[in-house]
């Protein structure tokens, strides 16, 4: 089973979730944090690095003694990352997606594509959890092709977590892709709301099942629990507003570890999420 954790906004307690839920799954789970522009799972399970890969993405490179200026790669490009001027394609490398159209189309074999690094996925033991996490490189500005690779690092045999980058953009569709089911995190609040409405929209249309998990209960108001009632979504957790949980966050803990209370509400949130996907 693949259970992606995501949300509408940052700061809403995803990772909090997503490690804890870990925790209770003991044997047998992995954990993958596809938040590849600030990773953090790596803080509360911490564990013997096993591996650390490069990551790669093909860029094309021009030669200009064969670029006839033609214009074919440019008019294919729809990232704008070649374009033609003065009879001679220029690429612009941070624009680039990889998907070596503009090699294909090529005519005359002028365009080439060589790797470039984009960061790094690391492999970590930590006890019953293998945690996977990628660390896209300063200065890189496409993240879902790292998401893709932590993801391909998926164990098919194993329960997978994925914790996702916060918001509706491309990482996070990338993340939540093939998912069984989506956990989104959210906060009793208006902005916690408005955001809320942006990744069930997202999710709806790329059409998995999902449900909702309130953190920092007792704050705010309701109408996130009103909204969830109207549209039919299911209640899987609330979390309440415990200064104990923020201490324990503060201090790189999980709170199942550090806070047995919590134990049987996390254990009852992966047994609805195993019911849910039979």
């Amino acid at each position: 089973m693949i259970i992606a954790v995501a949300s509408g906004k940052g700061g809403t307690g995803k990772t909090t979730v997503s490690v804890n839920l870990a925790r209770v799954f003991g044997n047998g789970v992995q954990l993958l944090d596809c938040d590849v522009e600030a990773p953090n799972a790596h803080l509360f399970l911490r564990g013997d690095l096993l591996v650390e890969e490069t990551v790669n993405i093909r860029i094309p490179e021009v030669n200009s003694q064969l670029c006839n200026g033609c214009g074919d790669c440019s008019d294919f490009c729809e990232f704008n990352a070649v374009v033609t001027i003065a009879k001679s394609a220029m690429v612009f490398p941070e624009l680039c997606h990889a998907c070596g159209g503009c090699e294909t189309v090529c005519r005359k074999n002028a365009i080439r594509e060589a790797d470039s690094r984009i960061g790094t996925v690391q492999t970590i033991n930590a006890g019953d959890i293998t945690l996977v996490h990628g660390r896209l490189d300063v200065g890189i500005s496409s993240a879902s092709p790292l998401v893709e690779a932590v993801k391909r690092r998926i164990q098919p045999e194993l329960h997978a977590i994925l914790d996702a980058p916060p918001g509706t953009s491309c990482p996070a569709v990338a993340t939540l892709r093939k998912s069984d089911y989506v956990v989104l995190v959210t906060e009793p609040t208006p902005f916690g709301l408005h955001d809320l409405k942006l990744a069930v929209a997202m999710v709806r249309q790329m059409g998995i099942p999902f449900g909702v998990v309130v953190n920092r209960y007792g704050i705010g108001d309701d109408r996130v629990h009103l909204y969830c009632g109207r549209e039919n979504i299911p209640l899987l957790l609330e979390i309440p507003d415990d200064r104990r949980i923020a201490e324990a966050y503060s201090r790189g803990e999980t709170i199942v570890d550090v806070l047995p209370a919590y134990l049987g509400l996390f254990t009852q949130l992966r047994d609805s999420l195993l019911y849910r996907a039979d």
